[in-house]
């Protein structure tokens, strides 16, 4: 009886191995499948993601190439600092009470002179210089510097007025057509001869403070002379010249007011291309080379010209004048 027991327990365990080793294959081949089409999905994921990432770094690669800023082109390697806007030196304050003796001084300045070539140069339109004449020009056509027409600064013109005064207007041309069926009409804008500005006028205003006991002197007017050859009338497009010269006063400029334009406007004086010298600098250090024609008289402000006989006696009566500004300074001393 108790091997019988026995028996029939071992058949009972081992058919329930059985079943247990049945059901854990299928569980296994189950399994296996599953890892194989998850695999699957793998694969194609992976594949998506890698044409979807060569599609993105293409997009990344053109905005780069749209994003890319060239270069600016320079003529010089120096790198230069910015400045946005460069301030005047400043004047002393002068009062009334101050000032015991004043005269105002016009002054001619040739700019063919070698000492005030860096006034007349460039003669062309560059990107970097500017001329004297240019940077006035320039001042009155951005509005920044109003021009005047005369020397007490009344009467104002426009930059297109100035331009006809240069001639360098926009003009009609008329030509007959060969069929006579009218006239063509073109237009030409002359360009501006920077060449013919050449002289300036200057007028300053010479006083002796007592506070400081020193001479001041401050510039009150610029004026740029165009000098041309007087044009034959003969017609409109003969370019045949007399030889009578003319000087042509342009117009003025208030100084203190175009201080600011000239102090940034950089001028090459021929020594050194790196020093930022302004025309503001080279007027407030008086770098320039000039002769007196008139000072303030009772005789309506004439020229010296107008009272002397010769060319001669007026060179001598302009260097006896500037003598005397400069003596006058140790005059006025008092002990």
């Amino acid at each position: 009886m108790r091997k019988f027991i026995i028996f029939c327990i071992s058949i009972a365990l081992f058919l329930s191995f059985n079943a247990y080793a049945q059901d854990d294959s299928q569980n296994y081949n189950q399994t296996d499948d599953s890892s194989q089409q998850n695999s699957g999905y793998a694969q194609n994921e992976l594949t998506i993601g890698s044409s979807s990432e060569a599609e993105t770094t293409e997009e990344e690669a053109e905005e780069e190439a749209e994003e890319v800023k060239h270069m600016v082109p320079r003529t010089t390697f120096i790198k230069r600092a910015l400045v946005k806007e460069k301030k005047p030196m400043e004047y002393a304050e002068v009062s009334e009470e101050n000032v015991i003796w004043s005269e105002i001084v016009w002054r001619f300045i040739d700019s063919r002179e070698r000492i005030n070539n860096h006034l007349y140069y460039p003669t062309e339109e560059m990107n970097n210089r500017k001329s004297l004449a240019q940077a006035l020009i320039h001042g009155v056509r951005t509005k920044k510097i109003l021009a005047y027409d005369d020397e007490e600064f009344r009467t104002r013109i426009s930059y297109s007025q100035i331009m006809e005064r240069m001639d360098a207007k926009a003009k009609e041309i008329r030509e007959e057509k060969m069929d006579g069926s009218g006239d063509t009409v073109f237009v030409r804008k002359e360009p501006v001869d920077w060449k013919q500005i050449r002289e300036f006028y200057v007028k300053e205003e010479w006083f002796f403070d007592k506070k400081h006991s020193r001479m001041n002197v401050r510039i009150i007017g610029i004026c740029p002379i165009r000098v041309f050859s007087k044009k034959l009338n003969v017609s409109e497009d003969d370019d045949a010249a007399s030889g009578e010269e003319v000087r042509s006063a342009l117009f003025w400029v208030y100084f203190p007011e175009a201080r600011r334009v000239l102090a940034n406007t950089i001028c090459y004086t021929g020594k050194n291309q790196t020093a930022n010298i302004s025309f503001d600098d080279i007027f407030y250090k008086r770098y320039f080379s000039s002769k007196i024609i008139r000072v303030s008289n009772a005789s309506n402000d004439r020229r010296i010209e107008d009272y002397t006989s010769n060319g001669w006696e007026s060179v001598m009566e302009s260097e006896r004048i500037k003598n005397e500004l400069l003596k006058m300074e140790s005059d006025f001393w008092s002990f």
